[in-house]
């Protein structure tokens, strides 16, 4: 399995806090059949910079640190993204790292409203010859309320990564169904931990596939899982056709 998004980095965000908090995230990982895993330290979200120079530093010295304890993981550099206005201009700077060096970029949104400037934002990434992708749209409020936004950013071209602490119920009952309803209406294209510690936040990626599998059939597992393949090989994701989140009938009234 391949996880593209993780805080497994050291000190550089609130993720792993030390080297060896970093190396057992990475043990866990390997017992769960994870083979690779992109390290995606927060960037721009008000309170973490970690520029591209940086982040290839710490994972070279982790990757480093992973061999000499012959740990079988390795890890890949990204970036998870805050929307800001003056991403364009740090992508062309070469300050933003899409993930592993390809033409993917995560792009997180703050998680209770979706900034009015976000469509074109999207379609600004996409002119530049990059791929957007969403991270964790399933916890955004706006998008709770409103999946027809998500709808019409999928539509034209955005791609989105759930994660699997909300597919197995750990964010709760409703985000769970939430994440659920965009599988099924192919609003989303990736699965990943986003993990953070092993004590709050952890990887529960194959669980996470486990769900996937219960609840949609081997083909979705195996599509998520070639897909995640695919980013990192800066292939072209399978992307279904998207459709809107259907709205649950009570009683027989909408």
């Amino acid at each position: 399995m391949i996880d593209i998004h993780s805080h497994i980095l050291p000190g550089v965000d609130d993720g792993a806090e030390t080297l060896e908090e970093a190396i057992q995230i990475a043990k866990a990982a390997v017992e769960e059949g994870i083979t690779t895993i992109i390290a995606t330290p927060h960037h721009q979200n008000g309170k973490y910079i970690n520029g591209k120079q940086s982040i290839l530093e710490s994972v070279e010295t982790l990757n480093t640190l992973l061999q000499n304890e012959t740990i079988p993981l390795t890890i890949l550099p990204g970036q998870e993204t805050r929307i800001h206005g003056d991403l364009l201009n740090e992508l062309e700077a070469d300050v933003i790292l899409p993930l592993n060096h390809t033409n993917y970029v995560f792009i997180e949104l703050p998680s209770g409203h979706v900034p009015r400037y976000t469509e074109q934002m999207l379609f600004d990434i996409q002119l530049k010859g990059f791929t957007p992708i969403i991270v964790h749209p399933e916890r955004n409020s706006e998008f709770i309320e409103n999946p027809d936004l998500l709808y019409k950013f999928v539509s034209k071209g955005a791609l989105t990564q759930i994660t699997s602490s909300s597919i197995t119920g750990h964010f709760g009952k409703n985000i769970k169904k939430f994440t659920l309803q965009l599988v099924e209406a192919q609003l989303t294209h990736f699965l990943a931990s986003d993990v953070h510690s092993l004590k709050n936040r952890p990887l529960r990626l194959a669980d996470g596939y486990n769900v996937l599998n219960k609840e949609f059939g081997l083909q979705a597992e195996y599509l998520f899982k070639e897909n995640a393949e695919l980013l990192v090989e800066n292939l072209t994701a399978h992307i279904m056709n998207p459709m809107r989140v259907k709205k649950k009938k009570f009683l027989g009234v909408f």
